[in-house]
């Protein structure tokens, strides 16, 4: 097959990341929305490019009609861009991207499980959770779809401050504990919003 331009590349790992997850194929506005096209003919051409140099194929006049080529299903591994930020930002993190330090892309079989829509990577300071493992500098990969539970690691934020935590459940009452017997642990004052549940960690990212 021949060699795909950055762009192509790129919309082709839109295209086979939202298939991995199991979703349809993305539409046409769907795609230009994703990229930040001003119109829809960026988006056909470069499938267009893509159909043609044998890396998808499509049913003439079909919506959502997209599927990988038989080589690219046998060849590649699905993968996911991971937004990777360096704090989290007040509120809920819907759309983490226009945070994003930078973009981690990671396959389904190195991540362990299967990522969500809401997946953003958080990068550790201090060393409040070092019994759990977790030292300074390593990424927490936060799942802001999972439902936390009692005993989960959770990014949160308490009282308008951000931390990396595990979530305590008990006689009623929440609270985050620090896996460091050095810190006290975290009673919210006013308002305690999970933002997600840590799935995994990776060790030095940066």
């Amino acid at each position: 097959m021949k060699e795909t331009t950055k762009k192509q590349r790129q919309v082709l790992d839109y295209v086979r990341n939202e298939l991995g997850m199991g979703r349809p194929p993305p539409s046409i506005r769907e795609i230009s929305s994703h990229f930040g096209f001003s119109s829809t003919k960026a988006a056909r051409d470069h499938l267009a490019a893509l159909e043609k140099k044998g890396y998808i194929e499509r049913e003439s006049g079909k919506a959502r009609s997209i599927r990988l080529s038989e080589r690219i299903k046998t060849d590649q591994h699905p993968t996911i861009d991971i937004p990777i930020i360096g704090h989290i930002p007040a509120g809920s993190p819907v759309n983490t991207e226009q945070y994003a330090e930078r973009i981690m892309r990671i396959d389904f079989e190195t991540l362990g499980f299967k990522p969500s829509a809401k997946m953003f990577g958080l990068v550790v300071h201090g060393d409040s959770m070092i019994g759990r493992g977790i030292f300074d500098g390593d990424v927490a990969i936060v799942d802001g779809e999972r439902r936390p539970m009692d005993g989960d690691m959770v990014a949160a934020l308490i009282d308008n401050e951000c931390t990396l935590k595990t979530l305590v459940l008990q006689g009623g009452k929440t609270f985050l504990h620090p896996e460091n017997p050095k810190y006290t642990d975290i009673v919210p004052v006013d308002n305690l919003l999970i933002q997600g549940v840590a799935m995994t960690i990776i060790r030095k990212l940066i």
